[in-house]
């Protein structure tokens, strides 16, 4: 069976199983705060274009990396699994310049790289000690939906007659992907519990080299490290 057919199914099950969760099942919404790091130049995927700029253009990957937000809605399955549904935000910029090529003047020929990542993502956790324990490590995984938007804005060089030209080159996407996590909480009272969350992203787009890029597609993946806050309703 297909990858994608595989994940379409993985998403509709995860979100049946929310669904069907009965009134009285515990609930909670947490929210998360952290830091997302893309995988490093040498464990991206072939035909990633950071890669490819990587050996024209002069820049920081880490510069892309940056502050994670997001939200997700949790549902117990008895006393040691639970189902969520959450959405994470993630931007970074990253200044650029060629490495061997000035402009005419002799000043450096500047762009900036600009990637957002949106994911919307469906998981399912154990929690071996219970939930109602007062240590709660807990591990698990799913699937997401990857919304981005990627571009690269600024000064560039046609190779056909070196000129510089100034240009803005765009490319969008949702993407089906996966998460494998792992983190633990520590209750607060009875109603709300604080944690160290890890996930693990893998997930990939194409640009296009038709669309001006110097590369086919984009490694989304990478880890994102938060603090989670979550409040029973």
């Amino acid at each position: 069976m297909p990858a994608s057919r595989m994940s379409i199914m993985a998403v509709a099950l995860a979100a049946g199983m929310l669904w069907s969760q009965p009134a009285q099942a515990q609930q909670w919404l947490e929210l998360n705060v952290g830091g997302y790091s893309l995988r490093d130049l040498d464990t991206r995927i072939d035909d990633d274009v950071l890669l490819e700029n990587s050996s024209i253009f002069a820049f920081d990957l880490c510069e892309l990396c940056g502050l994670n937000v997001g939200g997700e809605w949790q549902a117990g399955l008895g006393r040691y699994f639970e189902v969520g549904v959450g959405v994470d935000y993630h931007s970074g910029t990253a200044p650029s310049t060629y490495y061997d090529y000035v402009d005419d003047d002799g000043s450096e020929i500047l762009q900036d790289f600009r990637l957002r990542i949106t994911p919307v993502t469906f998981t399912v956790r154990a929690v071996p000690f219970g939930t109602q324990a007062a240590f709660q490590p807990y591990f698990g995984g799913g699937v997401g939906l990857y919304n981005w938007r990627y571009s690269e804005v600024g000064d560039f060089i046609d190779f056909t007659n070196f000129e510089v030209f100034n240009d803005r080159f765009v490319a969008t996407g949702t993407d089906l992907g996966g998460v494998v996590l792992g983190g633990a909480r520590f209750p607060i009272g009875s109603r709300m519990a604080t944690g160290i969350e890890v996930r693990y992203h893998q997930a990939a787009g194409t640009v296009g080299v038709d669309q001006g890029f110097l590369a086919e597609r984009i490694d989304l993946g990478g880890l994102s490290t938060r603090w989670t806050l979550r409040v029973r309703f």
